[in-house]
């Protein structure tokens, strides 16, 4: 079985976050693996560790990012976590790309990966990157791919050739399941990325990383970078500072000087 898992280089959560222009400033030292594509990794380690000797005998987890050079870092995490092999869409054609172009560069990726000879049975991806929140990758892959999506799923189980998963929404928790090849997103619920150990940790540091760009992959600059954009920001601003506390001593009045706050600042 061949599993490719996107994964995403993105701005530690905790770090301070600026804009370049209307763009994220995506500072290398601060940048990291996207959280969530944990899970996703995890999930394909999984799988593989589910499956018989015979059947698992040749196969291999693939993570795949759209990244410049500083991106490796992302994808020496997904090493330490067991993943073996590592590539790495980079252009500066691909700059500026929107969901749209991201998801035709993955799926460019994809195609590259099988037309080396050994199909790709499944795409794997973390319900969402921590920088845009979009969750529309996944089945934005799937649609350019021609293959069924499987999203959000909160428990993963594969029997032969069938993907089964259930998911869980506001009204109700749904069971889907769909033949291979397809490509599926998990939740953040669906497992604990495993601990990188100290072998892989080492192993990771000297890995090679493939590097393709646009022109490998046939993608040309009207359908991916900000000119095949479909969306465009228009602005962007730091996040103003929060205003001072207000603090009010209770001398029996404090009712009062809440109700007045709410009031004065239209909260009611």
């Amino acid at each position: 079985m061949r599993i490719v898992v996107t994964v995403k280089y993105v701005p530690d959560i905790n770090a301070e976050r600026r804009f370049e222009g209307c763009r994220v400033d995506r500072d290398p030292s601060v940048g990291t693996l996207n959280e969530l594509d944990e899970n996703a990794i995890e999930a394909a380690l999984r799988i593989l560790d589910g499956l018989s000797d015979d059947d698992r005998a040749g196969s291999e987890v693939v993570a795949l990012s759209v990244a410049p050079a500083t991106g490796d870092v992302a994808l020496r995490k997904a090493f330490q976590m067991g993943v073996d092999r590592g590539v790495r869409v980079t252009d500066d054609a691909l700059a500026g790309s929107d969901y749209f172009g991201t998801a035709a560069a993955l799926a460019a990726g994809v195609r590259r990966l099988e037309a080396e000879g050994a199909p790709v049975d499944l795409v794997i991806t973390g319900m969402a990157a921590l920088d845009g929140l979009g969750s529309v990758v996944p089945a934005l892959v799937a649609a350019e791919l021609g293959r069924p999506a499987l999203t959000l799923a909160k428990s993963v189980s594969l029997d032969g050739g069938t993907l089964s998963i259930t998911r869980e929404t506001d009204e109700a928790t749904e069971s889907m399941s769909a033949p291979l090849p397809a490509v599926l997103s998990v939740a953040d619920t669906a497992n604990t990325p495993r601990m990188p150990n100290f072998k892989l940790i080492m192993a990771a540091r000297s890995k090679e990383i493939e590097a393709w760009s646009a022109a490998d992959l046939g993608l040309e600059g009207a359908a991916v970078g900000a000119a095949g954009a479909r969306t465009e920001a228009l602005s962007a601003a730091e996040r103003p500072p929060r205003p001072e506390v207000e603090l009010v001593t209770d001398k029996g009045e404090g009712g009062a000087a809440l109700a007045a706050y709410l009031i004065r600042h239209e909260l009611v």
